[in-house]
């Protein structure tokens, strides 16, 4: 739930917004930039509401129904602050789909693990080459926090790629 609640409080502490543009912009952005996705989104601010994270006002808007817009409080505000300090010195392993396969790796004739490295190397390499691509984009030139995602994550397919060619030296 940390992680969820440093979002959401993140989120609203850009500006207040209503349930659904927190799970566009989660859907959309931070999705695709920072592999978070939330299941849902109303329980959690209920909850965080109900700690005195949030508030609440009814709004409605034109023609449309009338919906809640979600705001941070002072104590939201203090909470989102610390949970961001924490998280970045917070240190969990990472997780990669590969670990799991590298320790069951001796049971595919080597022929047909070289192959599977070397494919995966290969899509290594096609998601580095479009995140460089989107990096010189003049659209995320001016997004301090999503090019920092972005190379983030360049810099650790790079490291997988560097030692997916060691291994397939070594098989």
């Amino acid at each position: 739930m940390i992680e969820q609640e440093l979002l959401l409080l993140g989120l609203l502490r850009q500006a207040p917004k209503h349930g659904y543009e927190i799970k566009v912009k989660v859907r959309e952005i931070l999705s695709l930039f920072a592999g978070v996705e939330l299941k849902s989104i109303y329980y959690p601010l209920k909850v965080l509401e109900k700690k005195g994270f949030l508030s609440k006002q009814a709004a409605k808007h034109g023609r449309r129904p009338e919906c809640f817009v979600y705001c941070l409080t002072p104590k939201g505000k203090e909470r989102f602050e610390m949970l961001l300090s924490k998280n970045l010195l917070d240190f969990k392993r990472p997780q990669f789909t590969l670990d799991l396969s590298l320790y069951f790796l001796s049971y595919l004739p080597a022929n047909l693990a070289h192959r599977r490295l070397a494919a995966r190397l290969s899509i290594l390499n096609k998601i580095s080459s479009s995140i460089q691509t989107l990096l010189r984009s003049k659209d995320l030139r001016n997004s301090i926090p999503h090019s920092q995602i972005l190379e983030h994550n360049l810099c650790l397919l790079k490291a997988e790629a560097l030692f997916l060619k060691g291994l397939l030296k070594k098989i």
